[in-house]
């Protein structure tokens, strides 16, 4: 039981450091691999030529550190049943190009969405290092175009543990190359092809719409659009109106839309719609904002935090679309030029190289640095206790002496405080002693008084030398004797001085402490 307790204590331990070292290695490998060409601080410019039955819409855009700014717009019409011819398109967009000042800027074509195929397959996850080919494989199953004679690229859109989502959108190349070699005539490089609805699609997003939003465009004679769901094109749908109607006009756009929310409702998703039609007094707005039980938005009279240069009328918002989605980082935008070949992000060997011994030289100076400064203040106390050294040795010299006075003193001190002055003591004997004793003899020590000499009565001696506050325990130190000459008694007494008693002197300065017999 404890051996279980104790290996789930460092399982726990184990992947809670792991997830702190990853966390930890994340931002620092985003360090050392940053690409100084990265799209989030390099400046780029892109001018998006959208086709669309007879308009050609152009915008010019730039980035520079994220910000992404709408420069210029053009729009220029032309037969309203038709495409424009190629030849017209590329005089059209050479001339915009010119008025705009865009002749250093990335080319984006953006085709209509009639001439393009949306399509999505699942495939096993075990194919995602070898897409590009299992796409370009598959081609044939999933379009009526072979990969030889068609503009395509994918995007993954889903991905789970066992399968892989994408988004395949093809386009015939009979219909896009002629556009792209009328530009080359003219000295134009057509840098990116996408589709109309991709760039409305991430035009959605930037404009903060969600992932999920059923996109409708109301055109002169007809209506189209799609499912934008998870930030990609689904259902894509198309319309013609046959009527002028507006009741009937707006039952065909429900008719189209009401199946893509039931849909969405199967995954428990509640899209909201978002509509964009150039007539804006139109009453066919009302009559759909009143049927549609949803989130609904009109794209012309919603701000889509774009800036852009002078005024914002007549946005062209399929060209918009287009700049950012070659300028956005977050876009995830189509090339069909490309036809599925994706490359790889390449990290800055160099730069990675360079910050490396970077880190390494800062962390060396990390260690390195305190100790030099250690050793440095180390080095300062030593010299600063050179100089002061004799000063020291003289300090020390007065201490010793300061020791011996001191010694000294305590000595004085004790023997006052220890041996009371003779003088004292025979001044009391003579006040307390008789008038007719006499004294021999007085020897006074440390703490006791011997006399010796004659009394009338010895013995009444003794209960005044106790009285006395000099002295205490007054006996006779030997037997007394009567002298018949003298008329008196001889007489030895011994007594203890008060308040005093025998202690050893305090030893000089380097002595021991122990007592010593003599």
């Amino acid at each position: 039981m404890n051996g279980s307790i104790v290996i789930t204590k460092l399982t726990t331990i184990a992947a809670s450091s792991s997830n702190f070292l990853k966390r930890l290695a994340d931002p620092v490998w985003k360090i050392l691999s940053f690409n100084l060409a990265d799209e989030t601080i390099y400046p780029a410019k892109t001018l998006s030529a959208s086709i669309e039955k007879g308009v050609l819409s152009v915008a010019y855009g730039s980035r520079f550190f994220s910000r992404i700014k709408i420069r210029g717009l053009r729009e220029f019409s032309f037969d309203e049943d038709r495409f424009p011819q190629p030849e017209v398109f590329a005089s059209s967009l050479a001339l915009a190009i010119s008025d705009l000042g865009a002749v250093s800027a990335d080319i984006s074509l953006s085709i209509p969405k009639a001439w393009a195929i949306i399509k999505t397959a699942e495939f096993p996850v075990t194919v995602k290092e070898n897409l590009p080919d299992v796409v370009s494989f598959e081609f044939d199953r999933l379009t009526p175009f072979s990969p030889e004679d068609t503009f395509y690229d994918f995007r993954i859109i889903g991905e789970d543990a066992k399968r892989i989502a994408v988004m395949v959108v093809a386009a015939k190349a009979d219909l896009v190359r002629p556009y792209i070699e009328a530009l080359a005539e003219k000295g134009i490089t057509v840098n990116r092809v996408t589709v109309n609805l991709s760039g409305l699609e991430t035009l959605c997003r930037y404009a903060g719409a969600g992932s999920d939003t059923v996109f409708v465009e109301i055109l002169k004679d007809g209506f189209e659009g799609a499912l934008f769901f998870n930030g990609a094109i689904s259902s894509p749908f198309t319309g013609s109106f046959t009527t002028d109607d507006d009741n009937a006009r707006a039952d065909m756009i429900m008719n189209e839309v009401t199946p893509l929310f039931q849909t969405m409702q199967r995954y428990d998703r509640a899209p909201g719609i978002l509509l964009l039609m150039k007539d804006k007094i139109s009453p066919l707005k009302e009559l759909l904002r009143t049927r549609i039980n949803h989130p609904f938005r009109i794209l012309n009279e919603t701000d889509t935090r774009i800036r852009y240069s002078g005024e914002e009328k007549g946005i062209p918002y399929a060209a918009v679309g287009g700049v950012l989605e070659s300028l956005w980082p977050k876009a995830e935008s189509l090339n069909l030029l490309q036809k599925g070949a994706h490359e790889r992000p390449k990290y800055p060997k160099t730069l990675t190289i360079i910050l490396s011994l970077l880190l390494i030289s800062m962390w060396v100076l990390s260690i390195i640095a305190p100790l030099r400064t250690e050793g440095k203040r180390l080095e300062e106390i030593d010299r600063q206790i050179a100089m002061r050294k004799e000063e020291v040795k003289k300090v020390e010299a007065l201490k010793k002496e300061e020791e011996s006075l001191n010694h000294e003193i305590a000595l004085i001190n004790n023997f006052k405080r220890n041996r009371p002055l003779t003088l004292d003591i025979l001044k009391e004997l003579t006040v307390i002693l008789p008038k007719n004793a006499w004294l021999t003899r007085v020897r006074v020590a440390d703490t006791t008084v011997n006399l010796e000499g004659y009394a009338a009565s010895a013995t009444g001696m003794l209960p005044k030398l106790e009285a006395s506050p000099y002295f205490k325990k007054a006996e006779f130190a030997s037997p007394t004797f009567r002298d018949a000459r003298m008329n008196s008694d001889r007489f030895n007494i011994k007594m203890d001085i008060e308040g005093y008693e025998k202690i050893e002197e305090p030893g000089k300065p380097g002595e021991g402490d122990e007592d010593e017999e003599e």
